[in-house]
């Protein structure tokens, strides 16, 4: 039998060089060495094995951001199953979606939303455990109170985790992701950022998403550094823990609100090593003012939910705003014709493309949307459109797709306008983004009414509170006696988007 290919047991490899290292530094106070972490995760992945859990079933997972809910993840791939995060803003229509189309074996959500979320359970087939942000709930109390645990045997393209990504359609795609791509990301990310036992991230990430869960921890672990674990970004709490810390990752908002708290000063972040962004496009203007503040040049990179990540600024070398940088190493990518998916020469915008370990497995059930677009030799056709400088240095100009990305998280508009459209007295929407100050887009909802009812903003907004995740749902609200549209009868959503292209920047 090959070596085993289990994440587990590739970063523990590492990072039990050093049992008695510091893992991580929580909010609350406590301190665990890795050998607390290899011990946490036998009892939990004991603990799964216990309640049903077997290689390759899927555990899903809503809760709160935790240290418990970490180690649930480790746990899960240890035991050979496949994790499966769902964002906490989620509502249990979504919920049911997603349960229903992964049948996972289990399924955790938060002890105060578990009457709501039984019956979704149940619908999938799902057995029910919660775990609460301190701990709490019945998850724990299936873990045994000390195990060892033989880390289940796992090949390079066994599937480790799958990561729901909204769908142009309206139907959220499960991409599979292998143990091998994680791990090929894990052990770029720290030698690219040259990340060592000795540096400590700040992690102020949510983890059920690629950026928190995978880039940020994975290449901790990989490395044998240390983490202070956050619940969430909160730019007071941020400055305090920064002269703490030697790193930090984060989207542009979390620079945005730090450059606008009155704590954070060049003194601060002088001992800082690397500050890492990604998720969303970061505005020149945040990179000039982040520099002239503190000296130093955000790092910015690009990755995907299918991906991880494909391409990153230098380390070492010139970090330019506005590019993306180069591909990492074993990352081959290349700029095609969108309609003959010729290659483009130096310079030439088109779609971008990219081939590597860290590419997905594919769609989960979703053959002919894999084939789509996953071609047959490799290259995953990402639906951003890009250009490679003379360079090599790699530039996003804009979306084929119709996607919002707003605070980090990826929108497509199809899915809030099919709900919109449902609503009493709607005829028919057009969702756009508009560049926001913080959240980098807002969503805003262009909506015709049939006139049967009457219509105001916040009654669309209120018909959207229960059925789309808030950070779905549309900052504002417009209502005209028609939707743009060209001859061939289109949404014109551009010039929507010119119209609306300074509403929250003034």
């Amino acid at each position: 039998m090959a070596d085993n290919q289990n994440l587990y047991h590739l970063l523990s490899t590492r990072f039990l060089r050093h049992p008695e290292a510091t893992f991580v530094h929580t909010h609350d106070g406590r301190t665990l060495t890795y050998a607390d972490l290899d011990a946490m995760t036998a009892r939990f992945a004991a603990g799964l094995v216990g309640i049903g859990v077997r290689p390759s079933d899927r555990v899903a997972v809503q809760v709160e951001k935790s240290l418990e809910a970490f180690v649930l993840y480790l746990a899960t791939v240890r035991a050979g199953g496949v994790f499966l995060p769902l964002n906490t803003a989620y509502t249990p229509a979504e919920i049911g979606y997603f349960l229903g189309d992964a049948e996972p074996r289990v399924f955790v959500c938060d002890p105060g939303k578990a009457d709501g979320l039984s019956p979704v359970a149940a619908g999938a087939g799902s057995r029910l455990e919660t775990l609460g942000p301190s701990g709490e709930g019945s998850l724990l109390a299936e873990m045994p109170g000390e195990a060892t645990f033989a880390t289940v045997h796992r090949a390079e393209d066994d599937l480790a985790t799958i990561l729901y990504t909204s769908g142009t359609t309206g139907r959220s795609k499960g991409a599979m992701t292998t143990h091998r791509n994680l791990w090929s990301n894990a052990a770029t990310l720290c030698d690219y950022w040259q990340f060592t036992a000795d540096d400590v991230l700040l992690h102020a990430l949510p983890i059920f998403h690629t950026h928190g869960l995978f880039t940020s921890s994975n290449t901790i672990l990989a490395a044998g550094a240390s983490m202070i674990w956050l619940p969430k970004f909160d730019a007071d709490e941020v400055v305090a823990r920064l002269p703490d810390a030697t790193t930090m990752m984060g989207v542009p908002t979390f620079y945005t609100r730090l450059l606008n708290h009155s704590g954070f000063t060049s003194d601060l972040v002088t001992h800082m090593r690397l500050f890492v962004s990604g998720s969303a496009p970061m505005l020149t203007e945040t990179h000039e003012q982040f520099r002239a503040l503190t000296g130093q040049t955000i790092l910015e990179r690009y990755g995907m939910t299918e991906t991880q990540m494909n391409t990153s600024n230098p380390y070492d070398a010139e970090r330019r705003p506005g590019t993306v940088g180069f591909a990492l190493p074993e990352v081959e990518v290349r700029i095609t014709n969108p309609e003959t998916a010729a290659v483009q020469q130096a310079g030439d915008v088109g779609m971008i493309e990219v081939r590597g370990p860290n590419v997905f497995k594919g769609y989960w059930r979703m053959p002919e949307k894999t084939a789509e677009e996953l071609r047959a030799d490799g290259w995953f056709i990402t639906g951003d459109m890009g250009v490679i400088d003379e360079r090599g240095y790699v530039s996003i100009v804009g979306r084929s797709k119709d996607l919002i990305i707003s605070g980090g998280y990826n929108i497509y508009p199809k899915e809030i306008e099919g709900v919109i459209d449902d609503l009493p007295g709607v005829l028919e929407s057009a969702v756009i983004g508009s560049p926001h100050p913080d959240f980098g887009e807002g969503v805003v909802a262009v909506v015709v009414a049939d006139g049967s009812v009457e219509l105001t903003e916040e009654g669309i907004v209120g018909g959207l509170k229960d059925q789309l995740a808030r950070f779905k749902q549309p900052k504002r609200v417009f209502f005209v006696d028609a939707l743009p549209r060209n001859t061939m009868g289109k949404v014109q959503k551009n010039v929507l988007r010119d119209a609306h292209a300074t509403l929250f920047t003034g």
